[in-house]
């Protein structure tokens, strides 16, 4: 099961997931109904306006955090980096690089 969304800001996403409001329910509630997971299983990351990521750009960013560690490339909530200067492109050649 793979869940998805795009954000304009961290901050919006930090206050949907965290902050008052019907999802802070489920939040507190989650062990209720799902396991502890072995291994990162949330990741972020900084998309061009317009571009709508896919389900393998969203794997790839997932696999370098869990190789690497956060980076500008795949961060998680608790590690964030700020979105980059320049514009991305939609798929990062920086990305490619990293996952050889």
């Amino acid at each position: 099961m793979v869940n998805m969304s795009v954000w304009e800001t961290l901050a919006a996403l930090r206050d949907f997931v965290y902050r008052n409001g019907p999802h802070l329910d489920y939040m507190r509630r989650r062990r209720e109904w799902f396991h502890r997971m072995p291994e990162q299983h949330l990741v972020l990351w900084w998309i061009p306006a317009g571009h709508i990521p896919s389900l393998s750009e969203a794997l790839s960013r997932l696999e370098l955090l869990r190789r690497n560690g956060p980076s500008p490339l795949a961060f998680t909530f608790r590690e964030p980096y700020d979105p980059p200067a320049e514009p991305a492109t939609p798929m990062d050649e920086r990305l490619g690089t990293a996952l050889r």
